[in-house]
């Protein structure tokens, strides 16, 4: 009689204990964010200083990215994410109850270091826990999942805004951050045996390879920096043409439908063709849309723009993760990976720096600059990401991810 071979799992056991999550997580970012610059304003901010709060809270991962690496590595991701949705519950309580801006600062900081602990926690968790050959479609359904809730989370957000003022996108915001953590820890998530990693620590980590955080981490960097400049040039530049708030949201959901259908194709090609596929692509897409967005000058071809960038932000869903995954010292993976997230957090925090500074002169400057880090960041992707082995579908019963 023939054996029977069970078939593989796929990415089925970490739907519930990982992906929903995640999603929910996600939901509850989308949901507050928007509502930050607003409470500031209600605390008697100014503009800029209720920008500046709003940016604390990458600022806020970039002060957790090395730290993170360390609870991970000595906690465990389960417990790391539980940790962090613990941080990230009293962040936002902070914000919700703070009588002056300055407190609300240090709610939007404590909740960026929290989002750096979750972050990596499901980072090392999935780098570890998937066969190789579907590491990328994990990996970008993952993001996908999170990116699905960040969509739907202003939704949610506007209907509690409307019932509790401002404070209800925080509001939800706390129950999606405790929910997610809750679900997590009764998951059943297995985690590896750390008892033979002797990694030295995080700095140690990084200093042994720096190398390939000096290269390809450079390249991880200009990518977030072309995430995040999105945000801030597509605004601004539609106030500049003198395109409605309203229309500027609408724009802004049609490129979110484009980026999120993109977001688990993009992990489907980077298993069977290799990572350069889609992350090549991608920053040049970046780079085109920010480069011919000076010339737009009607509200058509401002939406031909996002939709690029919305195309060009699917594509490079999960590569930064996937490629963290791939190049990270399975002896001291999370130390690693909180070294490798602190290259693309740096340049999602300083991207819209950069384009700030530039503005002050011109606003079309800011996005040409921008523009040309982006097609920079294409030819480092290109040089330095390893060449692509294909791994056979089958594969060995116990490097299988088990629920």
């Amino acid at each position: 009689m023939t054996e029977r071979t069970e078939p593989e799992p796929g990415l089925r056991p970490f739907f519930l204990s990982l992906f929903v999550p995640s999603a929910i997580f996600g939901l509850g970012t989308g949901a507050g964010a928007p509502m930050m610059a607003l409470l500031a304003r209600e605390l008697g901010a100014s503009v800029p200083v209720a920008g500046l709060i709003v940016a604390l809270v990458a600022f806020g991962a970039v002060l957790g990215d090395l730290p993170s690496g360390t609870v991970v590595a000595r906690f465990g991701e389960r417990r790391a994410i539980v940790l962090g949705s613990a941080l990230g519950a009293t962040g936002v309580l902070v914000s919700l109850s703070a009588p002056i801006p300055a407190v609300l600062a240090v709610g939007a900081t404590l909740t960026g270091f929290a989002n750096a602990v979750w972050g990596l926690a499901r980072q090392s968790y999935l780098a570890g826990a998937l066969p190789l050959h579907m590491r990328a479609r994990g990996i970008s359904a993952n993001a996908a999942m999170s990116r699905a809730g960040v969509f739907v989370g202003p939704f949610v957000g506007a209907g509690a805004v409307h019932l509790t003022g401002v404070s209800g996108g925080l509001i939800v915001q706390m129950i999606a951050i405790v929910v997610s953590g809750a679900l997590v820890a009764n998951a059943a998530v297995p985690e590896p045996d750390r008892s033979q990693q002797r990694s030295g620590g995080v700095i140690a980590v990084a200093a042994s390879h720096r190398t390939v955080l000096g290269t390809l981490g450079g390249g991880a960097m200009l990518v977030g920096a072309s995430r995040a400049s999105r945000d801030a040039v597509l605004p601004l530049w539609a106030d500049h043409i003198g395109v409605a708030p309203a229309t500027v949201s609408l724009i802004f959901g049609v490129a979110a439908v484009v980026d999120v259908a993109l977001a688990y194709p993009s992990g489907v090609l980077m298993d069977r063709f290799g990572r350069r596929v889609t992350a090549v692509p991608a920053l040049l897409l970046f780079g085109t849309a920010f480069l011919i967005l000076p010339l737009s000058q009607q509200l058509w071809w401002l939406v031909v723009v996002a939709v690029v960038l919305g195309s060009a932000n699917g594509m490079s869903n999960g590569i930064v993760m996937t490629l963290g995954a791939d190049v990270s010292p399975p002896h001291a993976r999370a130390e690693f990976l909180a070294a490798w997230r602190l290259t693309h957090d740096t340049g999602s925090f300083a991207g819209p720096l950069v384009v700030g500074a530039v503005a002050t002169v011109s606003l079309a400057g800011g996005a040409t600059a921008i523009g040309v880090l982006a097609l920079v960041g294409a030819g480092v992707m290109y040089r330095y990401i390893p060449r692509y082995v294909s791994v056979p579908v089958a594969v060995p019963q116990d490097q299988r991810a088990k629920p």
